[in-house]
């Protein structure tokens, strides 16, 4: 009914069809590499764009249509201006004009003497076309020369032009002659020939010696280059202005240090702090890399707005072989104060709902080093949506954070910045409580304080590590339901005890998803925590609990790990297939006889096993109905493992769409009793893993992505044997996230 009340073919003028795309057919009697590629090269320059659809309606030109009418409602004013589109019909192709493209596209990739032909489809309401391209053989190098040029730029191009990946039979090809010349000049720029352009490169093919499509390829410099674009600078002079005010650049104060001018720098960000940041040195040649790395470096202190590094040559140096630059570099900074509040609106799938806010001040450049300094107050009321009456489930929870962030390395023997080639460690040191109060179950409250590092390697490479990493978690207050279900439940009883969690822990993450252009991305995370061992050394047993204590307190011990490996395949077109697989495990030795129950895993919602309410799912083939005394917050194991698949695709402008399917489950390495044996991870894993399918509706604005997953499961590994395999639909689970999943 929907699709016939958005119609448009009532519409559409007598005598007019809808132009509904094109596509592009390739004839050649040859095997042409890479034609899947070139096809999908080709087909971008097909114009004009046919009208967008969304589930086989043009709603932009529907509201178009609509739009024409005498009294348009307010509905379709409001859809005309978010989404109207003109209409695009058969008359609006320009045939030859899109041909002489496709036929330059060709001879672009060396397809010389192509031709191109055209036909439109006609069908009753609308009509698409066909270009069907003749490819002919394509021209081949042979060699590939340099030209004779003045020095020194001579034996700079020399060194860059023996590195070149030209290879004999390469295909002629415009693009990788304009990648070549990008790569050449990249190599000039890092061996300081601050003024040269690749555009002062020619490329020149010949092909008078060969008669079979095969040609000669010459790199020389074109004509009239001048003259300072053919000889290196030096940077003579370094001007750092710490604390720059475009409308106030009065000099107060210059100090020099480690051949830099610091101006404005001693009362505002001292110059033994800022200086390791900068990677440029006088006397060094100028380098476009280095250059990079300073800015970068500079703007990851989180202390200035923008970061401005500009050049000025010292005309009167230039000779034949060498010119001169003065580096000046302009830091504006951030306020030194500032407040942020955020309200949020908070929904679970264990049916809690409710109100949150975060309240957070910056202080930046507390002790003039850059630091930051972040005082973070948060609060939240939560009410379980499905209970009744006067005694709902609530939960309230507050909190207090205080941290500390220095823009280096703190540590008792001094390391040198050097080491770091791309960022500077920075040193972080927090403390936080919070306080959590769950009606008719506990209250608790809990303490973290951390101390460590965190740095960007690369591009793609961050770690994070804390070697002080302390927790504490105290039980205030529990209800008669509450003991009951813990006196019950040994095992779960001695996850909620008491006890002192201290150790390090440490991060890897690999992110190859920044390059979205590249066909298959990459993404590795992996998590350790050791806990126990070094205060062991220190803690006397209690003869009470026969457990190691310190200063009068139980200490966890355990060992835990975790890796999150994705994998995207970048199919084109906004079209994406996204594929994750995690494991992870928890070791409790020593002082511990299970892992704390804020250690272990658990599996279900909206980032995990979407058929499956979080935390609800497993752990193994436990269902609810063996035992009526475990609830919600039980569904935990120190083992976990899960895999994911997921299709993504464009549905309308800011919509994206996804079908996926998700399994995983968790289980304990030792049985509980309470669990009749079902938790138990065994050689028999894959046959317990919970598993459901759904599709997804994304709101993908700029990055920015709210998500709705709607998932059912069709394996429920709590069901008894030969009823698990059902796609059941009235078990379906609607999640709500901020993000994409993986």
């Amino acid at each position: 009914m929907m699709l016939q009340a958005c119609s448009v073919k009532k519409y559409i003028p007598e005598g007019k069809k809808l132009y509904s795309g094109g596509e592009v057919e390739l004839e050649s009697d040859m095997k042409v590499e890479h034609e899947k590629r070139l096809i999908t090269t080709l087909e971008k320059v097909l114009e004009p764009e046919p009208n967008k659809k969304f589930l086989g309606m043009r709603l932009g030109l529907y509201y178009y249509y609509k739009m024409q009418a005498e009294d348009p409602s307010f509905l379709t004013k409001f859809f005309y201006r978010k989404i109207g589109e003109k209409p695009v019909y058969k008359e609006d192709v320009e045939e030859i004009e899109v041909r002489n493209l496709l036929i330059n596209r060709l001879e672009n990739r060396g397809f010389f003497y192509s031709t191109a032909t055209s036909q439109f489809e006609d069908k009753t309401y609308s009509s698409s076309i066909k270009y069907s391209l003749k490819v002919t053989n394509p021209y081949q190098m042979v060699t590939y020369h340099l030209d004779s040029m003045p020095e020194p730029v001579y034996g700079e191009i020399k060194k860059s032009f023996d590195k070149s990946p030209f290879k004999e039979g390469m295909r002629f090809d415009l693009a990788n002659l304009k990648r070549e010349r990008t790569r050449m000049d990249a190599d000039l720029k890092e061996a300081g020939y601050y003024n040269f352009n690749g555009e002062f490169l020619k490329f020149e093919a010949d092909t008078n010696q060969y008669d079979n499509k095969k040609f000669d390829l010459f790199l020389g410099l074109k004509d009239n280059v001048p003259e300072e674009s053919l000889v290196p600078y030096k940077i003579s002079k370094i001007n750092v202005y710490a604390n720059y005010d475009a409308q106030d650049s009065t000099v107060v104060d210059l100090v020099r240090f480690n051949e830099k001018n610091y101006i404005n720098s001693e009362d505002y960000f001292k110059s033994k702090y800022l200086d390791p940041f900068i990677t440029l040195k006088e006397g060094q040649y100028y380098n476009a890399q280095t250059s990079k790395n300073t800015t970068r470096r500079l703007s990851s202190i989180g202390l200035y707005k923008y970061v401005s590094l500009q050049y000025k040559e010292i005309d009167s140096s230039l000779t034949g072989e060498l010119g001169q630059l003065e580096a000046n570099i302009f830091l504006s900074s951030l306020n030194k104060r500032a407040v942020r509040a955020e309200l949020q609106a908070v929904t679970k799938s264990n049916n809690f709902a409710g109100p949150g806010l975060s309240l957070t001040s910056t202080s930046r450049n507390l002790f003039k080093g850059g630091e930051t300094l972040n005082l973070i107050l948060k609060g939240a009321y939560e009410f379980q949506a499905s209970a009744k009456g006067s005694g709902a489930n609530y939960s309230l929870e507050s909190g207090a954070k205080a941290e500390v962030i220095f823009p280096r390395v703190i540590f008792p023997i001094p390391i040198k910045t050097d080491f770091f080639k791309h960022n500077i460690p920075k040193t972080r040191t927090s403390i936080e409580g919070e306080y959590l109060h769950r009606s008719k179950l506990y209250t608790v409250l809990a303490g973290t304080a951390q101390f460590g590092y965190t740095w960007q390697a690369s591009k793609y490479v961050h770690y994070e590590i804390n070697p002080i990493s302390l927790n504490y978690t105290k039980l205030f207050y529990t209800s008669s339901a509450f003991e009951d279900i813990l006196n019950q439940n040994p095992f779960i009883k001695s996850s909620f005890d008491q006890k002192l969690i201290a150790g390090l822990t440490s991060s890897y993450t690999y992110n190859g998803f920044i390059d979205t252009h590249k066909p298959h991305q990459f993404y590795v995370n992996t998590n350790m925590e050791l806990a126990g061992n070094t205060v062991s050394m220190l803690g006397r047993r209690s003869e009470e609990t026969d457990k190691k204590q310190i200063i009068g307190l139980e200490y966890a011990q355990f060992a835990k790990a975790d890796l999150d490996v994705r994998y995207h395949l970048n199919l084109g077109k906004e079209r994406l297939l996204a594929v994750r697989a995690y494991g992870g495990y928890g070791h409790a030795y020593g002082n511990s006889d299970i892992v704390p129950y804020i250690k272990q895993f658990y599996s279900g919602g909206p980032y995990s096993v979407r058929a499956f309410r979080i935390r609800s799912l497993g752990p193994g083939t436990f269902s609810e109905a063996d035992n009526s005394n475990i609830n919600y917050f039980d569904k935990t194991g120190n083992i976990r493992l899960e895999a994911n698949i997921e299709y993504r695709f464009p549905i309308y402008s800011f919509l994206k769409g996804a079908v996926f399917t998700d399994a995983g489950n968790v289980w304990n390495s030792k049985t509980n009793d309470m669990y009749n044996g079902k938790d138990k991870f065994t050689s028999n894993f894959i046959k317990e893993f919970g598993m459901g399918a759904g599709v997804g509706l994304r709101i993908d604005v700029q990055g920015f992505v709210i998500r709705f997953d709607l998932a059912a499961p069709f394996h429920d590994p709590s069901l008894p044997k030969g009823e698990r395999y059902k796609f059941d639909m009235s078990k379906s689970v609607l999640n709500f996230a901020i993000g994409y999943p993986f």
